[in-house]
């Protein structure tokens, strides 16, 4: 029996606050049980150098887990070391994967994905929660007269599966991921493309066979993040 009573295919329960601060183009309180990830989107007239005079836009991420996020006591400064910014790059090039960068003109959208209480699976949280943010910042420019259209090509989404007890999970709490046999995260489009898969043993290797059940598994979980994200961005 899992640790919150869930069948094996069950993702925990998802909510979505969008509009949660009051000064970001974009904002979304992301909660995946006891994870909870506030994702801000922010707009800048400029670009990074190596785009300057292309005419094309930029989508970028920071991650960050918050001092009482956990159980110990996170120091700010680690944003910028190791874990956290392997996590900014992936939510970054996520995000990129479902942008149409040339539409955008030269501007820059940087999304903090800031982690105010981790329970498993904040690195999917954040990229959930960021293209909400990231939408609702796109749609604010369209309502200014800015650009014509949100320059998005899909929807993005990420999932955590594992093996934990010889059995394929979805969507892994703390407890779980803790003592996986098998770890992976996987990043999808709405149109069934892969983003990325990040996948590892902890122990005993695993076959392509039990690889491929744990992407049936997630495939199926990002299919009702989707949903939950498409209702979210229905309530206005």
């Amino acid at each position: 029996m899992r640790p919150d009573d869930r069948s094996n295919d069950a993702l925990r329960p998802v909510r979505f606050a969008r509009r949660f601060t009051k000064f970001a183009n974009g904002s979304v309180l992301a909660e995946f049980g006891d994870t909870k990830v506030i994702c801000t989107a922010m707009l800048e007239d400029k670009v990074p150098p190596f785009l300057a005079g292309s005419g094309s836009g930029w989508v970028t991420a920071e991650y960050a887990m918050l001092p009482g996020s956990s159980s110990g006591r996170v120091p700010r400064n680690h944003v910028n070391r190791g874990r956290a910014q392997e996590i900014s790059r992936l939510i970054g090039r996520s995000l990129r994967c479902v942008v149409d960068l040339a539409a955008m003109g030269e501007r820059q959208i940087t999304i903090d994905c800031d982690v105010i209480q981790a329970d498993g699976g904040t690195r999917t949280a954040a990229i959930t929660g960021a293209y909400l943010a990231l939408r609702d910042a796109f749609q604010g420019l369209v309502d200014e007269g800015m650009i014509d259209q949100a320059p998005l090509i899909g929807q993005c989404a990420a999932v955590s599966v594992g093996i934990v007890d010889g059995e394929p999970r979805l969507d892994l709490c703390y407890l779980e991921d803790s003592v996986a046999d098998v770890d992976m995260n996987v990043i999808m489009r709405d149109d069934g493309h892969y983003i990325e898969v990040q996948g590892a043993a902890e122990g005993e290797a695993f076959s392509r066979t039990l690889m491929n059940e744990l992407l049936d598994l997630a495939e199926k979980g990002t299919g009702e993040l989707f949903g939950l994200q498409r209702e979210a961005l229905n309530h206005e």
